[in-house]
């Protein structure tokens, strides 16, 4: 089936079978490969994009049932510079192996776009669906306060 997409603020259309994800839309057929395909059941988060301005698993939701939709995924977030929540994660320390960081960075946008000064909790709140083996949070957590603070 055919699937048109805005992608990033480009029109972008792609062959998917009926029972392919967006996310491998993405990665194998517009190879966009910022989002990362982990657990494949909407748990880690690490496949973070925004459809139709709402943040979803892109795992969890059908390429044909995004048809016509728009979509932001990491690599649409920056431009030539990174975006702050990029920089900010990276000047903490909050960045290690990286798999994870994509869904992170989407999700921390997604809420500051939402609520330019949230809280330590509403921060927690808005990460909880990403997970990551490496930096504990502690150091992601103080990446977004410091942008939140400095703001």
């Amino acid at each position: 089936m055919r699937v048109q997409l805005t992608v990033n603020g480009e029109a972008r259309a792609c062959d998917t079978k009926g029972s392919e994800s967006l996310l491998f839309a993405l990665r194998d057929y517009l190879h966009l490969t910022g989002s990362k395909g982990a657990c494949e059941q909407g748990e880690c988060g690490s496949c973070s994009v925004l459809l139709d301005g709402e943040l979803v698993c892109a795992c969890l939701v059908m390429a044909v049932d995004a048809h016509g939709s728009e979509v932001v995924t990491v690599e649409g977030l920056g431009g030539p510079e990174l975006h702050p929540v990029q920089k900010a994660l990276i000047d903490a320390g909050g960045v290690q192996c990286g798999f994870c960081t994509p869904g992170f960075v989407v999700a921390a946008a997604a809420l500051l776009d939402e609520n330019p000064a949230p809280s330590s909790d509403e921060m927690r709140e808005a990460l909880a669906g990403n997970i990551c083996r490496c930096t504990g949070y502690g150091a992601i957590l103080r990446g977004l306060e410091t942008l939140v603070e400095g703001r």
